[in-house]
């Protein structure tokens, strides 16, 4: 038997024995936008639901991708812009981490977490700079995002659990007015863990 051989049925014996750590697995899609049917399954939320004046809007591009753009405004005490996923079943776990293919215009977004809570406008959040007109894919472990209401860090709310999370999103809220545009083209999922 040679070296390479005897080698083989070693790594194979761990490997049947469970014995073999595994490497990651292929990240999973969450979303993507190649129909115009996953488009629909998107709304906006604005400062008007507070009296503000924020424009934000979506479409679904001939790039197969989710747009998002229109114009942050600071009157009448608003200041934010946003879109989400209808709540749906996401199927998130501990260890999990998002990879997001996107491309801003320079400005600093947040990607918002969205559970179930009584607490007027809570998230969970996680500040994603972009780079003006370049794809970049951002990955955002979930342990990383934090509790927000209002766009203010929540004291005490403790991590997120993934197993809640129903909806996520994107919001602009800078405090800088003025037009904005993001595109998306794909969220997937890198777990850690075999999932369930």
């Amino acid at each position: 038997m040679t070296r390479n051989a005897g080698l083989a049925l070693v790594l194979l014996s761990l490997l049947f024995e469970g014995g073999m750590v595994m490497a990651d697995q292929p990240p999973r899609l969450l979303f993507d936008f190649t129909t115009a049917e996953a488009a629909r399954n998107w709304l906006t939320v604005n400062d008007g639901v507070m009296g503000g004046m924020s424009v934000g809007t979506f479409r679904w591009t001939d790039r197969q991708t989710l747009e998002f753009s229109g114009t942050l405004s600071l009157e009448n005490n608003g200041g934010f812009a946003s879109v989400r996923c209808r709540p749906s079943r996401l199927n998130l776990q501990t260890g999990d981490t998002l990879l997001i293919r996107l491309r801003g215009d320079g400005r600093e977004y947040s990607v918002n977490l969205y559970v179930p809570r009584p607490q007027v406008a809570f998230s969970y959040r996680a500040v994603v700079p972009t780079k003006k007109d370049e794809w970049q894919e951002v990955r955002l472990p979930l342990d990383k995002f934090q509790a927000t209401s209002f766009g203010r860090v929540v004291p005490g709310a403790g991590p997120v659990d993934p197993a809640e999370v129903t909806a996520l999103g994107f919001l602009l809220g800078d405090k800088k007015p003025g037009p904005f545009r993001l595109e998306v083209a794909s969220i997937r999922v890198q777990s850690a863990e075999p999932r369930k």
